[in-house]
């Protein structure tokens, strides 16, 4: 045998050994339920077992005797420009009542790795088994029942009513049926119709909706769901897939289930040897794959865990960071499917968002309000009454800015603009790249004309570092608050925005003649304002607010971050070292400021998704971070292992993986640095994390000392790397031959499409 075959079947060996296992390693950790859940039904995050596929989202409520099946889907609103009222809409439930289980013991698991819902209700000699999933790959919901002793299940199949909704029943054979629908009602942007249709296996539905459970005996119950979004014949597609459902049909849909899910966890791994905190990321990692699917509509800040109608911010996509922030770890964790749906609403949006600029601001380019929702809908206007203006905001004034919220940010189009670099960066796809760069080029059209040419800088007028709107608190006077100059959130992500233009442009070899004026803009954009605490230099806000709040020093804090690291990306110890110690020096403050255990970073509002993962880019401890981190989750989380916030629901589930991520590895500045903050003693490794330059990057950390890093390039482009083994020479191995020996404390090296680097100390 040769030594190169020798070599790749070695290589073949890791990978499938790796693969393997990635599926146990994610099925070490559950969310166990010992009682019933206090938070289903409500207007943010429930406290149930929860379970999806990024479309349909099921949530368990009720106790053993009276339990309901919550049922959400990401692609159902009222789309209606005001909330309360408008946004994400609930179709409906299915109702299990088993009487003989009344003041039974409560137990279930969310059983992550599989992706569904066990359950376990005891009451005496009796015990009845749940087992809940939603198909991974088709609109199916399925709940198998099975009990040691006979009993019986009363079922009920309800859609919400309400809110306008006009509601259907039916029966067609052995198929129940409901629909909801929201149609012909005034300022309605497009109708939304739902149908969910029960089908029993296994037993027979008698007429008053009862089924009887015998002993040992599995009854099934499969619930399916189409939107007019999924298709036009939505209600007559429903009850005929209901009717061909069978029981080898069902076992067939869970083999595609488990399939799905085996190759979701395949994507990527990490293992810290912290329970505690592995327990969080790979929650927070089946939480999100639950949540959002490509090819499926977006989630909103609730995901598709809905559990009642006028969910809290009308359940929509908040501009200014909530509609961002889920997606930033599924860069790096190589869930690239996941993100595919994130484009699509802001490019429904770009028709509107030019009428915005043009009529509001005299601008070109895109404007956009703090709220919006799918296929051009926007969510956030002022209420429609002065009556309701003033009830609700303390002035009857309804007319400002047209209209919509903007609350005083000229920014929100641009926020999503990381989001769509992060991809681009992490995959030089090039479809994706031209599916994006219209609405990337109408934001550089916007800020060319809206950024002010000042004593050789480019300064940013009236863009307000927070919201700025009338309220209940300022008893509808807030004008005086206008006038932020120079914010930081808007100086960092408009300088990210052109120093993508320039990449993005020259990826696609379009707009040459404007590259000039970018890079101007990106030379001599406005520096970030610092002032003195204590003799040390720290950031602030703005340059110059005449909001006393905003005009503080008050360091580096979850606003600032989204314009200098997450996700705007130009700051950092490679970016400019001395400026990266002025934001270190105030991550180390918040510490001082703390109140209590768990407010580190000021997080339990909003933020944990932020101010973590920044730490560790600045360079923070990373023991101390884990330590914050941990007690922030335990102030402020739920059975489900859902950390909660009190301003957001799913921008929370990437606080964990990104701050994991970011520890073992990092590329955001260009350049991928294996295990730039974590501490050398703790052993750790992780597979293919995903890297800027589409690099999938495995290493491991043994005994203080990094065994190995492998690269799999995807985009055959230039690799920058910090030199792993700073004090030695490195042996490369391309695709399992020996190449180049290198040295020094950073390499840059060319790849093919499709090559593995293996890189070792020599």
């Amino acid at each position: 045998m040769t030594r190169s075959l020798l070599m790749l079947m070695v290589l073949m060996l890791g990978f499938f050994s790796r693969v393997y296992a990635q599926e146990i390693y994610a099925g070490r950790y559950r969310a166990v339920f010992t009682k019933a859940p206090e938070l289903v039904p409500t207007k943010k995050t429930p406290d149930g077992p929860l379970a999806g596929n990024g479309d349909i989202g099921l949530t368990l409520g009720g106790s053993p005797d009276q339990l309901s099946f919550y049922l959400g889907k990401n692609d159902f609103w009222r789309a209606y420009p005001v909330y309360p009222g408008g946004g994400i809409a609930l179709p409906g439930w299915l109702e299990v009542n088993i009487s003989a289980l009344k003041g039974a013991n409560y137990y279930a698991e969310q059983v992550q790795d599989k992706a569904f819902i066990k359950g376990e209700f005891t009451k005496n000699q009796l015990k009845v088994s749940l087992k809940a999933w939603v198909a991974a790959t088709r609109n199916t919901v399925v709940a198998e029942f099975t009990a040691n002793n006979a009993c019986n299940l009363k079922l009920g199949l309800k859609s919400t009513e309400g809110n306008t909704s006009v509601n259907t029943a039916g029966v067609d054979g052995d198929v129940i049926w409901v629909t909801r629908s929201f149609e012909n009602t005034p300022l309605l942007e497009w109708p939304s119709n739902v149908a969910m249709a029960l089908k029993v296996l296994g037993a027979n539905l008698e007429k008053d909706g009862s089924v009887d459970l015998k002993p040992n005996e599995k009854v099934t119950l499969t619930i399916t769901m189409y939107t007019n979004q999924d298709r036009k014949d939505w209600k007559a597609a429903t009850i005929k897939e209901a009717h061909s459902l069978t029981e080898n049909k069902v076992t067939e849909i869970k083999e595609e289930h488990e399939a799905w899910w085996k190759d979701f966890w395949s994507q990527s791994k990490v293992e810290i040897g912290d329970p505690f905190i592995e327990k969080y990321y790979y929650a927070s990692q089946y939480l999100f794959g639950a949540t959002s699917r490509g090819d499926k509509f977006a989630p909103g800040i609730w995901g598709p865990f809905v559990t009642r109608d006028s969910a809290a911010w009308g359940g929509d996509y908040h501009l200014n960071y909530n509609y961002q922030a889920p997606y930033w770890a599924a860069y790096s964790s190589n869930h690239i499917d996941e993100t595919a749906n994130f484009d699509q609403p802001l490019l429904d949006y770009m028709d509107k968002g030019k009428q915005h600029a043009k009529a509001l601001l005299h601008q070109k380019g895109i404007y956009y309000p703090v709220g919006m929702g799918p296929k051009g809908l926007v969510t956030t206007r002022w209420p429609l009454t002065p009556e309701e203006m003033e009830k609700r905001y303390a002035t009857r004034e309804n007319t400002i800015d047209g209209g919509y919220k903007f609350l005083g940010q000229k920014i929100n189009a641009v926020f999503s603009v990381g989001n769509m670099l992060m991809r681009f960066y992490s995959t030089y796809d090039k479809a994706y790249t031209q599916k994006i760069y219209p609405y990337m080029l109408e934001c550089a059209n916007f800020w060319e004309d809206y950024l002010k040419f000042e004593n050789g800088r480019y300064v940013i007028y009236m863009d307000h570092y927070g919201e700025v709107m009338p309220n209940l608190k300022n008893n509808g006077k807030w004008r005086d608050q206008l006038g932020d100059f120079n914010s930081t959130l808007s100086v960092g992500l408009v300088k990210m925005l052109f120093k993508g233009m320039i990449d993005v442009s020259s990826f696609l070899n379009v707009d040459a003649s404007r590259i000039p004026k970018w890079k101007h803009i990106v030379q001599h954009m406005s520096d970030f304002t610092v002032g003195e605490v204590d003799g040390k230099l720290s950031l602030k806000g703005v340059e110059k607010s005449p909001s006393a709040w905003h005009s503080r020093i008050a360091g580096l804090a979850r606003v600032s971050i989204h314009g200098l690291i997450l996700p705007g990306g130009v700051c950092g110890p490679k970016t400019d070292s001395a400026f990266n110690q002025i934001l270190l020096s105030d991550v180390s403050r918040w510490k001082e400021r703390m109140k209590g255990s768990g407010e580190w970073g000021n997080t339990l509002g909003n933020g944990i998704e932020t101010c973590f993962p920044a730490a560790v880019r600045v360079g923070y401890d990373s023991d101390e971070i884990l330590k914050q981190l941990k007690d922030r989750i335990n102030i402020q989380s739920l059975p489900n292992l859902w950390i909660t916030a009190e301003g957001g629901g799913i921008e929370t589930l990437s606080a964990v993986p990104l701050t994991i991520n970011e520890m073992m590895m990092q590329s955001y500045e260009q350049t991928i640095r294996i295990f730039p903050n974590w501490n050398r003693f703790k052993d750790a490794s992780f597979e293919q994390l995903r890297a800027y330059g589409a690099f999938l990057v495995s290493s491991r950390l043994e005994k203080s000392e990094i065994e190995y890093v492998e690269l799999l390039s995807e985009a055959g482009r230039v690799c920058t790397i910090d030199n792993p083994w700073p004090v030695k020479k490195v042996q490369l191995l391309r695709n399992g031959q020996k190449a180049e020996v290198l040295s020094g404390k950073t390499f840059v090296f060319d790849t093919k499409v499709g090559e593995s680097i293996h890189m070792t100390a020599k």
